[in-house]
């Protein structure tokens, strides 16, 4: 027999095998199961004579108490965070950001301390350049599987022949809007930025990232969502500072101000837009007629992560196909996985948020990889914003 950690009291094999098969079946986690049953300081060697009882996660051995991960708002499940922590003792601090050009900058300083982090397809070439991530070592992610995703979205992973990311999840950028409060909604990026300046004055959000709202912009005007011509982006700057007296906010976390009425138009992505219209059936997400954006996020490791084992770990737990299906549940965005897909309920293929109409998708372009450092564009916002 063994002993209760709690109690110091014996507990029968029968109870024993009990508490043995709720952990196997994800029922509790590893705490709770070395503590009722005594096992304890005995982890390490049962770990070794019998594999099965330890999480994947934990196999590779300690993984430390300790794990920065950098990311953007509203796109995690809070409870796989915690299943992480409780399986492996690693206590994961989030840290949320608006924008790829605010991530760059952070990591170009030095000194993060951040283990993973989410960058956008058109970045990873230039964290490659200037030697700001690792080359990933995919023996060390078994839950990741290049056969299973989509090459759509997948591909900037690699670089040079080498993959330095593997693929979190995709969307569109589009417009969300209160059809409570606007009756005639906009379909596309030039009544977006009338109703701003017209029906909706007050009441429209803007994101705090260069790509997304210059682009915005250009494609208002007729332009490619990513030019850097100093033309179209000197008329693009123009029609951001016509409409900024008449916006709500500049953020990228801009459900809180939707959700409280505040703000009735929003530059949005994808998932945000199908967790608003869950929750609030008035929210309506659309993709405008005249350009935006399609993309595809990423798990990365900074070349100085402090946590690399622990860095492994989290990203191939967050990669097991049963984890990815909760984190759409709560966050709503399609992973490009094939293996979730067929976890995910048919009626999700209909859902026109996450997979929208082809003739909607083909104005739409992935970003460039340019844009992220481009000092016109970068002097746009910075003028945008202090004006």
């Amino acid at each position: 027999m063994s002993k209760s950690y709690k109690d110091n009291m014996p507990i029968t094999a029968k109870k024993f095998m009990e508490e043995f098969r709720r952990y196997e079946k994800g029922s509790v986690s590893r705490r709770h199961f070395m503590g009722v049953t005594g096992l304890g300081t005995a982890a390490a060697v049962l770990g070794s004579a019998m594999p099965s009882m330890m999480p994947k996660s934990a196999k590779a051995g300690s993984l430390g108490d300790r794990l920065i991960f950098s990311t953007w708002p509203n796109y995690h499940n809070p409870v796989n965070v915690e299943n992480f922590t409780n399986d492996t003792g690693v206590n994961i601090q989030i840290n949320a950001f608006g924008s790829n050009e605010e991530m760059l900058a952070k990591l170009q300083a030095g000194a993060t301390g951040w283990d993973v982090f989410v960058p956008t397809n058109y970045t990873i070439s230039n964290y490659v350049d200037l030697d700001l991530i690792q080359e990933l070592d995919l023996s060390r992610i078994p839950n990741h599987d290049p056969s299973s995703q989509n090459p759509m979205f997948a591909d900037p992973a690699t670089v040079n022949g080498k993959v330095y990311a593997v693929l979190k999840n995709w969307g569109t950028t589009g417009i969300v809007y209160n059809s409570k409060n606007l009756k005639n909604g906009p379909t596309s990026w030039k009544d977006f930025f009338d109703l701003t300046m017209g029906e909706g004055s007050g009441h429209t959000i803007v994101h705090d990232y260069q790509l997304t709202t210059i682009g915005a912009a250009l494609c208002a005007n007729g332009h490619s969502f990513n030019s850097v011509d100093a033309g179209e982006l000197e008329m693009a700057e123009k029609l951001l500072i016509e409409s900024k007296p008449h916006l709500f906010a500049i953020t990228s976390d801009y459900q809180p101000g939707m959700r409280s009425g505040d703000a009735w138009m929003s530059i949005c992505w994808n998932g945000d837009g199908l967790q608003l219209n869950k929750d609030l059936p008035e929210m309506k997400y659309t993709l405008a007629s005249d350009g935006g954006e399609i993309w595809s996020d990423f798990y990365c490791i900074p070349k100085d992560a402090p946590h690399v084992d622990a860095a492994y770990a989290f990203i191939n737990y967050l990669l097991d196909p049963k984890v990815q299906v909760l984190e759409f549940e709560s966050h709503g965005y399609a992973t490009g996985d094939t293996r979730v897909e067929a976890l995910l309920p048919a009626e999700t293929a209909d859902n026109e948020i996450l997979f929208p109409a082809a003739k909607l998708m083909n104005g739409l372009e992935f970003g460039a990889a340019n844009t992220l450092t481009d000092p016109i564009r970068a002097e746009v916002i910075a003028r945008f914003k202090s004006a």
